[in-house]
């Protein structure tokens, strides 16, 4: 990227997309424009609207660190510690993990199922950004949540996502390690679960940038199902009769979560959500 070059957002776009392609990045074009958005502080549509405007130093300067930064494997929202979910913005940073189409795809089905419910109290475990748990509640507006994370790292973001999205009022935070941060008695009209679901020996096979996500977050333990387990044996003391539980799945895990569910005897028959990609991606299942 030559200093002497008069860079417009047109040819550095142009630039940047060939560059990325070369160097066998996923997504070139969309990854170029959501780093460039972000150092102009602009919408994306603010890149067509405005295709001969000629970035100055600093800017350049800026984008040159994002392209170096990408290319090192730290995926476009973690540089610029923000990310599209559910129509909303996040903010995101090294102690979360960064929220994914695939999990759009079980939530938005959720939120249609239970947006015009009436004073609905939700808890989510592993809340992690609270992506999934805020998304509920700024599109069910009279429902409220409880999010749970072992990391105060992590809920220091869930929090800041919070204030940011809904009245602080109709959200509490709590440390802890999953179940155990309810209290004796608590029950929840549902319970939402995102949990770690990678075996533990398949993490350094992840793709780059993934591994730069923090593996508490990851780590399902040996096969992967260790969270499983744990919900399935134990969140129906926290759910009240006709109350849901929605969790993610990991690849291939559908058949053993699902029978696992239905030998509790707790709940009705559970529902399978596919992603995008035709996935067995999430269940959704209601208390008897």
């Amino acid at each position: 990227m030559s200093g002497q070059f008069v860079w417009t957002i047109g040819n550095i776009l142009s630039w940047t997309t060939e560059y990325f392609k070369k160097h066998d990045i996923e997504s070139p074009r969309l990854d170029a424009e959501i780093l460039l958005s972000h150092v102009l502080k602009k919408k994306r549509i603010y890149l067509y609207t405005e295709f001969e405007r000629i970035l100055d130093d600093r800017e350049l300067a800026l984008f040159k660190s994002y392209i170096q930064k990408r290319l090192e494997g730290f995926s476009p929202a973690a540089i610029i510690g923000e990310k599209e979910f559910m129509g909303l913005d996040f903010l995101v940073n090294p102690h979360v993990l960064i929220p994914r189409p695939d999990t759009e795809t079980w939530v938005e089905k959720v939120i249609q199922y239970h947006r015009n419910d009436s004073a609905l109290n939700v808890a989510d475990l592993g809340t992690g950004s609270g992506a999934i748990l805020l998304s509920f509640l700024y599109y069910a507006k009279d429902a409220t949540g409880v999010g749970v994370d072992i990391s105060p790292e992590a809920l220091a973001v869930a929090e800041k996502n919070g204030e940011n999205l809904v009245a602080t009022d109709r959200v509490e935070w709590r440390e802890g390690d999953y179940l155990s941060a309810f209290h004796e008695g608590e029950v929840f009209d549902g319970i939402f679960s995102n949990p770690p679901y990678i075996p533990s020996d398949e993490i350094e096979t992840l793709a780059v940038e993934v591994r730069q996500e923090p593996h508490l977050a990851l780590d399902g333990g040996a096969d992967g199902l260790d969270f499983y387990r744990k919900l399935i044996d134990d969140a129906h003391r926290f759910i009240k009769s006709g109350g849901f539980l929605a969790i993610e799945l990991g690849i291939g895990q559908c058949d053993t979560v699902v029978k696992w569910i239905k030998e509790t005897g707790f709940y009705h028959e559970p529902e399978i959500i596919n992603d995008y990609g035709g996935i067995e991606r999430a269940i959704y299942v209601r208390k008897k």
